[in-house]
């Protein structure tokens, strides 16, 4: 199976938990599908975002066929609370129209991305755009003031696991069959719900747990990349 796949990284990213109800912003550990497919979205001159709640926006109704595997470089990358003042007078109804934002930002994040070539007009494009070093729209990891760095973009081949391997994408728990913590080296652990889709009715996130770890993991839906397990959704 042929795929492409390039490193993300930045010095910050920010990718929002909507159903946090707090005075300050939380954000994902890492960054999730549908965040990805905004950045191709951004790349490919697609529209994002909109007043309608009620279709999908652009980007996701082009690009949501297409499979990704996310591969952090660590495990959790540090995070940081900033605080910083909003004052463009629309921001906020209280008096001096100055809003007091307090954000969690993700530091110096690092992903491997493989995207999975299916062969689609999307896909090809894409595939163009990042070779020839081109977007439509600057990419950013979850806020515009957040820059996304795209580089070491490359194809590769990869075939069907076919024995129980470390997964170094992140994987859907519930795609996991079994696991086993090595007796040796480092063992860690991460788990967290994650974006994987988006509902049509006012655009709430489908989610799932994504699992990362040093365990062996016996999953039917794995691919062997570089000797190790990833996972396509």
């Amino acid at each position: 199976m042929k795929a492409i796949s390039f490193n993300l990284s930045g010095k910050f990213a920010h990718f929002k938990k909507p159903d946090v109800n707090s005075n300050v912003y939380f954000t994902y550990s890492h960054i999730h599908k549908i965040a990805l497919l905004g950045i191709f979205g951004a790349i490919l001159g697609l529209d994002g975002y909109n007043k309608d709640i009620k279709d999908y926006p652009e980007f996701y109704k082009r690009l949501k066929h297409i499979k990704v595997s996310i591969i952090p470089k660590e495990v959790m990358f540090s995070k940081k609370i900033i605080t910083f003042n909003n004052s463009v007078g629309y921001a906020s109804k209280e008096q001096g129209g100055n809003l007091v934002v307090k954000e969690q930002w993700l530091e110096n994040p690092s992903w491997e991305i493989l995207v999975l070539d299916n062969g689609s007009d999307e896909f090809n494009k894409l595939r163009e755009k990042l070779f020839n070093k081109e977007c439509v729209y600057i990419p950013y990891l979850g806020k515009n003031d957040h820059f996304a760095n795209i580089s070491d973009i490359k194809e590769i081949e990869l075939k069907k696991a076919t024995k129980p391997m470390v997964c170094k994408s992140l994987i859907p728990k519930s795609k996991i069959k079994s696991l086993k913590q090595p007796m040796f080296g480092r063992v860690y652990f991460y788990e967290e719900y994650l974006p994987i889709g988006m509902k049509k009715k006012f655009l709430m996130y489908e989610m799932d747990k994504m699992v990362l770890s040093s365990g062996i993991i016996d999953s039917d839906e794995m691919w062997e990349y570089d000797e190790k397990g990833v996972w396509y959704g």
